[in-house]
């Protein structure tokens, strides 16, 4: 459909565009992922300037054309997430969940689902200094594309006692007689239980640890086997 419409949306990726515009990746509330032009965003005097920055939470409206490209028209701010844009760990943080939403979501199909828990991740992540906000993202990623990790059964024999290892390829738990995948602790078990429980609250309270350093390492193993590649913002974070 031809015409001008409005919306709310996550900032997710943004590059140059010839001298003095920018291509813009969003996340819609009502219309999914979004690739739109901001002309004249790269100029000093720009209406859109830092609005259209990722991690931005902002209002639209835009044109759709004929072509695969919208047009920016108007920005107005929602919130900016300034703590997000000051601090290089949390800024890390937040491109990882960023990448995985870009990878996700198909252009221009309705998610509202996945726009609001990117909205809110990227409130929690400006808040909390909890080093499991990223798992716990990719922890609901998972479960709501259809990909949730068992964390209560053997994947391989069906046990719901002695999960003692953790298989990423066969999608979950394995017992001490089965032994698929690597071993995981009781603690790290424990929280992923929580956090795809619907106790994610509780998860983020947690102090780090060996067991919060562990679930953060295979939920990012778990979506990168979903997504049949590598995040390149949590490498920049491992790198860090």
């Amino acid at each position: 459909m031809v015409g001008l419409y409005r919306d709310n949306a996550v900032v997710l990726r943004s590059w140059k565009l010839g001298e003095a515009d920018r291509i813009v990746s969003l996340m819609t509330q009502a219309n999914g992922k979004i690739r739109c032009v901001a002309k004249g965003a790269r100029k000093t005097q720009s209406r859109f300037g830092a609005r259209v920055e990722p991690t931005n939470h902002i209002q639209v409206q835009l044109y759709r054309g004929k072509g695969d490209l919208d047009t920016l028209t108007q920005v107005e701010s929602i919130d900016r997430y300034p703590m997000i844009r000051e601090d290089l760990e949390l800024f890390a943080r937040a491109s990882e969940m960023l990448e995985a939403v870009e990878q996700v979501a198909q252009e221009r199909e309705p998610n509202e689902g996945l726009y609001v828990m990117l909205a809110k991740a990227m409130h929690t992540v400006s808040q909390s200094s909890s080093d499991l906000v990223v798992a716990g993202f990719f922890l609901k990623l998972l479960a709501q594309e259809g990909f949730a990790p068992a964390v209560d059964v053997c994947v391989s024999c069906g046990a719901t006692t002695n999960l003692t290892h953790f298989s990423v390829s066969d999608g979950g738990t394995t017992c001490g007689t089965c032994r698929l995948g690597t071993q995981i602790s009781v603690e790290a078990l424990a929280l992923m239980q929580l956090a795809l429980g619907g106790h994610l609250g509780a998860v983020l309270n947690q102090s780090r640890s060996a067991a919060t350093h562990e679930v953060d390492v295979l939920a990012t193993r778990l979506l990168e086997y979903m997504l049949e590649r590598r995040l390149r913002s949590a490498t920049v974070l491992e790198q860090a």
